[in-house]
């Protein structure tokens, strides 16, 4: 039995609808299953998912899990407040230290493996490079939410260091820019392959940000885009082979432009390229990323040998869904 924290969301979604596929038994947990995220769940089979079909509260699961009344083979938690916006501190606190921190006592206690989400957020601007052998305490998050999570990594480490109790096999997986299917609850927190979808056939044209470098030309700032289905590839392989427990990067090791993105998706929707570039909003310029590249090396060093989505094959899939 598979338990996945923050299964109606989009990241674990695409991961469950993976291992249901795959023919695991699945128990699903997330904190609301909104009317925007139900469509997530559709086509998930009724067979494998335990208890009788049902999403679980992740307060009851957790508590379930303490009691001893649930004991899954292996936890996949995804669930989190994943608003970089988010600025109330306490809440971040509660819901992506706290809670994250008892699953991992109970993954310890219970010798249960437990893969957690991470985010690329914790890198901040870049300067000290994205590679996920640097020292949580030497980086500096742009955002309370990528403070949030780099918290919990340096926790995480510093129990293993300390010798306390640990999960016998556990990873903290920095997801970079994710896009795909199943995002569209996330609203203005979607990728910008989800929005300049919706752009286009709204207006035909996309809106990107304008540069706030003036090194950088507008719609020349670049990320590292990843296809959904490459990250859920990068959490079953983590688990299946047993991957030395540390952070690991989930990216594609290749920046690209938004143009670069805004081009291919006018090319899967076959329409002709209009780009108009926008202010950003001040709740966003003071934290932005104008560079992400993931370092891939830890992952590859450990065995994981798959080649990555390319921008322009995952945006057509995306699309397809």
């Amino acid at each position: 039995m598979i338990a996945v924290t923050g299964a109606a969301g989009f990241i674990g979604s695409n991961l469950a609808h993976r291992l249901a596929r795959d023919g695991h038994d699945l128990m699903l947990v997330d904190r609301e299953v909104t009317p925007a995220k139900a469509p997530n769940l559709n086509g998930l089979p009724a067979a494998r998912l335990r208890p009788a079909g049902d999403v679980l509260r992740h307060d009851q699961f957790l508590d379930d899990l303490e009691a001893g009344r649930l004991k899954p083979d292996v936890v996949f938690h995804l669930g989190a407040c994943s608003r970089t916006t988010e600025t109330n501190w306490e809440f971040l606190q509660e819901i992506n230290i706290r809670y994250t921190q008892r699953l991992w006592n109970w993954c310890a206690a219970n010798n249960r493996s437990l893969i957690y989400a991470s985010s690329a957020a914790t890198y901040g601007d870049g300067r000290m490079g994205f590679n996920d052998r640097t020292p949580p305490s030497e980086l500096k998050p742009l955002n309370l939410y990528g403070k949030s999570k780099n918290d919990f990594d340096q926790w995480a480490l510093e129990q293993v260091t300390a010798g306390r109790p640990a999960p016998p096999c556990w990873a903290g997986v920095k997801f970079f820019n994710v896009y795909g299917p199943r995002e569209g609850h996330k609203d203005r927190m979607a990728s910008v392959v989800w929005h300049a979808r919706r752009q286009i056939l709204d207006t035909g044209e996309v809106r990107l940000f304008k540069s706030n470098d003036p090194a950088i030309r507008d719609g020349e700032q670049r990320r590292d885009f990843v296809f959904v289905g490459d990250c859920v590839d990068h959490l079953i392989w983590l688990w299946i082979n047993h991957a030395p427990s540390a952070l690991y990067n989930s990216g594609t090791g290749t920046p690209r432009t938004f143009l670069d993105l805004a081009h291919a998706v006018f090319a899967t929707l076959n329409r002709e390229p209009r780009i108009r570039f926008i202010d950003m909003p001040p709740d966003v310029a003071g934290q932005y990323q104008n560079f992400t590249q993931a370092d891939m090396t830890r992952l590859r060093e450990a065995g994981y040998a798959a080649i990555a989505t390319s921008l322009e094959a995952g945006v057509r899939q995306t699309l397809a869904e």
